[in-house]
């Protein structure tokens, strides 16, 4: 992860401008080009490091507005209670009935792509929903505990009792529903993309692979323009994914013990 973070922010500014054509149409990775060149003479190492860029943008900006509004709906909602709790909760039910990627390609279709910012507030709208439900249980649950009381009774302000005493203790499951929404962004960017229905004033792994898909790459034998931007998201996905395990590990006792165990025994 840290890698694909370091070429997404380093790499552009190391390999040349990727917008710029060139004679060598359809070259194969060479120590002139080295992930070759696409049906324009483009290089793919210079477009590969600028798609990073883009695709890790769309997920990081994504997981913070949906961990955030999840965070102003789901905790101070599953705090307050009352109308309050039930108005959020019923916002939040609609938008899970509806699926996501469905509702983001209607969107999209709609919005006509738009570019990046439009793509990202369409994933951003479809993913705050389910990580909203988790942190708003796990709100009602903590707001019974006797430190929240204690709090109460001193006389303590509603918001200085969710900032201080509750959702620090729910930071755990805070970044493992940011970590998933990064995942659910950068594949939902990059199935619109795939589709033709995102921005694509700027580069990232979707558009890749819907330019590579529309010159028929696969076709013609271009490997080098649709296999390096597949495996970096798959390898991304799984780096996430690996995350958010070892964080239930820490959220989870039960998960922990048996990681224990499992040492122990070896």
């Amino acid at each position: 992860m840290l890698a694909i973070g370091l070429v997404g922010a380093v790499g552009p500014l190391l390999t040349g401008d990727p917008h710029a054509v060139s004679g060598a149409v359809l070259r194969p990775p060479s120590g002139a080009h080295w992930l070759g060149t696409t049906e324009t003479g483009q290089d793919m190492l210079a477009q590969l490091t600028l798609a990073t860029r883009g695709s890790v943008l769309v997920g990081l900006v994504v997981g913070a507005i949906a961990t955030l509004v999840s965070i102003l709906v789901g905790v101070v909602g599953g705090y307050v209670g009352g109308k309050t709790d039930e108005t959020f909760s019923l916002v939040t039910n609609v938008v899970l009935v509806v699926p996501s990627l469905p509702l983001a390609i209607v969107i999209a279709n709609y919005l006509d792509g738009g570019g990046l910012l439009v793509t990202i507030l369409v994933i951003a709208m479809t993913t705050w929903a389910a990580p909203t439900r988790v942190l708003r249980a796990q709100a009602r649950s903590v707001r019974e505990r006797d430190y929240v009381t204690a709090a109460k009774a001193s006389g303590e302000r509603s918001w200085r009792i969710v900032c201080v005493e509750i959702l620090p203790n729910l930071l755990p499951v805070v970044a493992a529903q940011f970590v998933f929404a990064v995942i659910f962004a950068v594949l939902t960017e990059a199935g619109l993309a795939f589709l033709g229905l995102a921005g694509f004033g700027s580069l990232t792994w979707g558009t890749l692979l819907y330019y590579a898909q529309n010159a028929q790459a696969l076709i013609l034998g271009a490997w080098w323009w649709f296999i390096p931007p597949g495996l970096l998201m798959a390898v991304f996905g799984c780096g996430l994914s690996l995350i958010n395990f070892a964080i239930d590990e820490i959220i989870d006792p039960n998960l922990r013990s048996a990681t224990r165990q499992r040492k122990a025994s070896r």
